[in-house]
C-alpha cells in the first residue's frame, strides 16, 4: 500500500474524529477539556496520598472498590475509583489514558456524556466481578472466590469504554475493531479480574452503541440531511 492510499485510509478512519477534537480544541482550548484536565490533577493528587504513610488508608475508604464490599458501598467508591490508580500498574499510565481518552471523548461528546459513558463501563464491569464470582471458578465467565478481595480501581475500563464509544459514533470502525480485539487477547493471555471486566464493558458499550444507533436512526427523518462529504451516521457536530 503506498502512501496516498494510506493517507486515504487514514482520513477515512479518523477524520471526522479529528475535525470534530480539531475543531472544538481550536474553538476553546484548554476550557473544551474541564473534566478531563480535573481528572488528570485528581488521579496525580491521589498517588501522592495513597503512597503517604498517612494517605494509603483514607484514599482507600474514598475510592477502593472490591467485590466483596456490600452493593451500596461499592457504589458509593465507584465515582471516585476511577481516579484512584491501580496500586500494580505506574501511574504515569493511568494519567496517559486519562488525559488521551477522556480528553478526545470530552471534545467530541462533552462533560456529561463523557462522564456517563466513562460510568457505565466502570460499573458493567464492577457488576460482572460480583456475578463472575458467584459462577465460581468451573466456568469460563466464571472468577475464583478470591477475586472478591482484588482493590479494583483505576480508569482503564472507562478508557475502554469511552475507546470503543466513540469510534463507534465517529464510524473508525478499524479503530473500534482493534479496541475489542486487544480485549480478547488480553483475557485470552491473562484471564484475570481486570481482563474480563474489560470484555464486560466492551459489551456493555456495544450494547449502548447500538442502541445509541437505533434511537438516531429514529430521530434521522426529522433531522437535515447529511453535509457533502461527511459520512452517514457521523455526527456533525459535539453534542
Amino acid at each position: 500500500m503506498n502512501r496516498a492510499a494510506l493517507r486515504r485510509a487514514a482520513r477515512t478512519e479518523w477524520g471526522p474524529l479529528y475535525g470534530a477534537v480539531w475543531g472544538t480544541l481550536t474553538a476553546k482550548r484548554l476550557r473544551a477539556l474541564p473534566m478531563t484536565l480535573t481528572a488528570v490533577v485528581l488521579t496525580a493528587v491521589f498517588q501522592i496520598v495513597q503512597n503517604q504513610s498517612w494517605g494509603f488508608e483514607p484514599v482507600q475508604r474514598l475510592g477502593s472498590v472490591q467485590a466483596q464490599l456490600p452493593w451500596w458501598l461499592a457504589l458509593l467508591r465507584t465515582p471516585l475509583s476511577l481516579f484512584v490508580p491501580a496500586l500494580d500498574l505506574p501511574v504515569w499510565g493511568a494519567l496517559a489514558q486519562i488525559l488521551f481518552v477522556f480528553g478526545i471523548a470530552e471534545a467530541c461528546l462533552g462533560m456529561r456524556r463523557t462522564l456517563a459513558v466513562a460510568y457505565a463501563a466502570t460499573l458493567a464491569g464492577t457488576m460482572y466481578a460480583r456475578l463472575a464470582i458467584a459462577i465460581g471458578p468451573h466456568s469460563v465467565l466464571g472468577l475464583p472466590p478470591d477475586a472478591a478481595k482484588v482493590i479494583d480501581t483505576g480508569p482503564s475500563a472507562a478508557v475502554v469504554g469511552l475507546a470503543l464509544y466513540v469510534s463507534w459514533r465517529y464510524r473508525a470502525w478499524f479503530t473500534c475493531s482493534v479496541v475489542v480485539l486487544a480485549m480478547v487477547c488480553e483475557v485470552l493471555v491473562k484471564p484475570n479480574l481486570a481482563g474480563k471486566e474489560h470484555i464486560a464493558a466492551v459489551l456493555a458499550m456495544l450494547l449502548l452503541c447500538l442502541g445509541d444507533e437505533a434511537w438516531r436512526r429514529r430521530k434521522a427523518p426529522q433531522q437535515p440531511h447529511p453535509q457533502r462529504g461527511q459520512r452517514s451516521g457521523a455526527p456533525a457536530t459535539r453534542s
